[in-house]
């Protein structure tokens, strides 16, 4: 069939595609009996179980092809079966606490093959893969060729042959092409006539796989946790003689939070002031802010290398962007697959407008990390309880807050409304700030901070609602594991349970805009 693969686009299940997903599951697998396929309820469970893992080629609005995957938790020395690993295709048996990716189905309408189609599909998966920092994809792929040569090899020498190219097999040949490596040959695994039964055990290792985070966020099945390792860094602001300097001083703190095994590192607000030490003494706010934003792209480079680098999930504090001849506070996330995603400073100080000239920004990001959801509010922000309030009712576990602030009122303001946003809402705040002195810089003198990582206060958290923090005005880190699981059940359980004592009936909270959400890969 001819067609522009260009107009092919790839994405995840929607509920509303089930239908469709079924007809394609129908072509696919046109040589089994009708009973045996899986039917529109099979697909919404899978659906529902975990939705991340499942993706769909359409083209014109047609669903041409499809893949299904869970997390799973395998010992490598026991022989399953199809029911056993996906709980009878329910996919009731997802682990998300497992380091593997199992490929449960993939397939392609037979009028659309030879397109590279699948090829498309494990695109996503392997992405997948590496989103969630897993050891590995794993499948237990058909040979529907064998039944043909079935007189002439025995199954292992049948794909000896297709591995060296001597046959080809429709299904282990796209595997081959993804990737993948064949590890043994089981038989009935799951009933396939055009296989004889057979099937093959194949892998594709992760080659970015980092197990020691893996260990702080997953767990075996019996103890299933969500744990996440974060970094907040409390830098210190002195006379830089170039952007080589600057880069040195950032790969210290990059460093430390690889060496730690954390997942997210969160530098503070404004950090990249810094850089005015180079600029000419006598540039007043407002140019020494346009001059810092036309290093923009530069901060982002070294930021994407970074977090590629390292695996991390950075937080590059904030750092002023021009847009429409304005001038925002942004704060920037940098993702190991080098994506970077924004989120502008909302209420702007009037030393801000003052000095700097800086814009308030307009929208509102929740960020869907593969550890849980998470927002940044830029310093002021988090003084506004309303704002807090509507992300943690919109899924927020983690708020991040890079924080810039001159003198000890000022960063207490910061950190005692912080706290007091992560007991109201039991949620995990971490800020983090500036420390030291600009002398040379009149539009940046002082800087007095403390990182810290503030936890609700109840039974399940420490004495003082502190997971860390450090010595004020002194270059460190802050690094603290946060229990995401715990946190969620101490919302339904504890003391007490701000979620549900609210009183709608005397007052209510709504934003004047959707908030928006980013799924981060």
């Amino acid at each position: 069939m001819a067609f522009n693969k260009k107009n092919i686009k790839v994405r995840r299940w929607q509920e509303n595609d089930i239908p469709s997903i079924v007809e394609c599951h129908k072509a696919v697998y046109r040589d089994f009996p009708e009973g045996s396929l899986s039917n529109a309820r099979t697909f919404q469970l899978q659906f529902n179980a975990f939705p991340e893992g499942q993706f769909l080629a359409e083209l014109e609005g047609k669903v041409i092809g499809y893949a299904a995957s869970i997390i799973v938790q395998l010992d490598d020395e026991h022989p399953y079966t199809y029911n056993e690993l996906t709980g009878g295709a329910s996919f009731s048996t997802h682990n998300p606490s497992g380091d593997t990716l199992y490929g449960a189905d993939i397939g392609v309408n037979p009028d659309y093959r030879g397109h590279g189609i699948a090829g498309m599909l494990y695109v996503q998966r392997k992405k997948l893969m590496k989103r969630y920092n897993l050891m590995r994809m794993v499948a237990y792929g058909r040979i529907p060729g064998y039944r043909k040569h079935a007189g002439e090899y025995s199954p292992e020498e049948y794909v000896e042959e297709v591995v060296a190219g001597n046959i080809k097999d429709l299904a282990l040949n796209a595997h081959l092409k993804a990737g993948y490596k064949v590890k043994k040959i089981l038989p009935d695994f799951f009933q396939d006539a055009s296989s004889a039964n057979y099937s093959t055990w194949i892998e594709h290792l992760n080659t970015d796989f980092r197990p020691e985070k893996r260990k702080i966020s997953g767990a075996p099945l019996k103890h299933p946790v969500r744990k996440i390792r974060v970094c907040a860094a409390q830098y210190m602001m002195r006379k830089v003689n170039s952007w080589e300097d600057f880069e040195q001083n950032v790969e210290f703190f990059v460093d430390t939070a690889d060496c730690y095994n954390c997942h997210f590192l969160m530098f503070p607000e404004l950090f990249t002031a810094q850089l005015f030490s180079m600029f000419p003494p006598e540039m007043d706010g407002p140019a020494a802010m346009r001059r810092l934003a036309e290093m923009t792209d530069r901060y982002t480079q070294m930021f994407i290398e970074k977090a590629k680098e390292h695996r991390l999930y950075i937080i590059g504090g904030s750092q002023p962007v021009i847009r429409d001849g304005k001038i925002y506070n942004v704060a920037h996330l940098f993702t190991p697959n080098g994506n970077v995603y924004t989120q502008d400073k909302l209420h702007i100080t009037p030393a801000e407008r003052k000095f700097w000239d800086i814009h308030p920004g307009k929208s509102v990001k929740i960020f869907d990390t593969p550890f849980g959801k998470i927002a940044i509010l830029v310093c002021y922000d988090i003084e506004f309880p309303e704002l807090s309030r509507l992300l943690c009712l919109s899924g927020v576990e983690v708020i991040f807050v890079p924080f810039s602030t001159d003198e000890r009122k000022s960063y207490n303001r910061v950190r005692i409304t912080a706290h007091a946003r992560a007991v109201e809402n039991y949620i995990y705040v971490v800020i983090a700030g500036n420390v030291g002195n600009l002398p040379n810089v009149k539009s940046y003198l002082l800087n007095y901070g403390q990182a810290a990582v503030l936890t609700p206060s109840d039974f399940a958290f420490p004495l003082n609602a502190i997971e860390g923090e450090a010595n004020p005005n002194i270059e460190t880190v802050v690094i603290a594991e946060l229990d995401l699981n715990s946190l969620s059940l101490q919302r339904e359980i504890g003391s007490v349970r701000p979620w549900f004592d609210r009183r709608p009936d005397l007052y209510e909270l709504n934003p004047k805009i959707p908030f928006e959400l980013e799924r981060i890969d």
